[in-house]
C-alpha cells in the first residue's frame, strides 16, 4: 500500500461515519484505492458492512476537515488565487510534511470540482471534533481568507456560515479574525474577548481564560503537527495581552 493510503486511512473512520464528508472525498479516495495493491475495499456510507469508529479524532481527521473546508472557502469568491494556493501549500507542508502535503493537495484538487454540502459537512465536523479542534480549523480558514491581503464579502459570509454550523460563537470568530489584523490596541482587546472599558482584574481574567482556551495542549492528542498550528494561535493571545498590559501599565 502506498504512503498515501497508509496515512489517509487514518481519516476513513471519521470521513465515512456520516455521508457528507464521505460523499465529498469518497470518490477521490476510491480512485486512489483502485491502484493500491492489497488494500481493503473502501465501503461508502449506506453500503452496509462494518461500522467505522466514532472515537477521538486524530491529526488525519483534522486534515480531511481542512481539505473540504479549504475548498469551500476557495470557491466562495470564484477561482482559487495564487495567494490562496500558496497559503494552503505552505500550511500543509509545515503541518503535515512534504509527502503528506502533496497527497492532501491531490485530494483538494478533486474536491474543488465537487459541490460541497457545507452545512452537512460542518455539522459532521462539529459532532466529531472538540471545541478546541474546531477553533483550530476556524483559525486556519480565516488565515486562508486573509491570504490575498483582504477578505472578500463572499468569503466572510462563508466563514460566518461555517462558524455558526460548527458551533463557534461570534466572539470566538471575532477574536480569531483579529489575530490576522495589524497590531493595535483595539484588535488586542478583541483577541482577548474583553471590553476596553473593563477593569484591570477583568482583563487579567480574560487573558487567563483565553490562554487556557487556546493552549496547544488542548490539541496535544492530535499530534505534534497540529500543536505547531495551535502554538501560533496561542502566541497571538500572548501578544495581545502584552500589548494591553503595556498600554494600561499593569504590573
Amino acid at each position: 500500500m502506498s504512503g498515501y493510503n497508509k496515512w489517509i486511512f487514518g481519516s476513513l473512520g471519521f470521513a465515512l461515519t456520516g455521508t457528507p464528508i464521505g460523499a465529498v472525498v469518497g470518490f477521490a479516495l476510491g480512485a486512489l484505492m483502485d491502484g493500491a495493491k492489497g488494500a481493503a475495499p473502501v465501503r461508502q456510507p449506506g453500503q452496509g458492512g462494518p461500522q467505522y469508529r466514532q472515537g477521538p479524532s486524530t491529526g488525519s481527521d483534522l486534515a480531511i476537515s481542512l481539505v473540504v473546508l479549504t475548498a469551500a472557502v476557495m470557491k466562495a469568491d470564484g477561482k482559487p488565487t495564487h495567494g490562496e494556493l500558496g497559503h494552503v501549500r505552505r500550511f500543509f507542508v509545515q503541518q503535515f510534511g512534504p509527502q503528506h502535503s502533496a497527497e492532501l493537495l491531490r485530494v483538494l484538487r478533486d474536491v474543488l470540482k465537487r459541490e460541497i454540502p457545507l452545512r452537512d459537512v460542518c455539522l459532521q465536523i462539529r459532532s466529531h471534533l472538540s471545541h478546541p479542534e474546531r477553533l483550530q480549523v476556524m483559525h486556519y480558514l480565516i488565515g486562508l481568507a486573509h491570504a490575498d491581503g483582504m477578505i472578500h464579502m463572499a468569503e466572510r459570509r462563508v466563514l460566518e456560515r461555517i462558524a455558526a454550523d460548527m458551533g463557534i460563537s461570534d466572539k470566538d470568530l471575532a477574536s480569531l479574525d483579529a489575530m490576522f489584523r495589524g497590531p493595535s490596541i483595539a484588535s488586542a482587546y478583541t483577541v482577548l474577548e474583553v471590553d476596553p472599558k473593563a477593569s484591570d482584574e477583568e482583563v487579567k481574567k480574560a487573558y487567563r481564560r483565553m490562554a487556557m482556551k487556546h493552549h496547544p495542549d488542548r490539541v496535544a492528542h492530535m499530534g505534534e503537527e497540529v500543536q505547531k498550528a495551535a502554538a501560533e494561535k496561542f502566541k497571538k493571545v500572548q501578544e495581545a495581552w502584552e500589548r494591553v498590559e503595556r498600554e494600561r501599565g499593569i504590573k
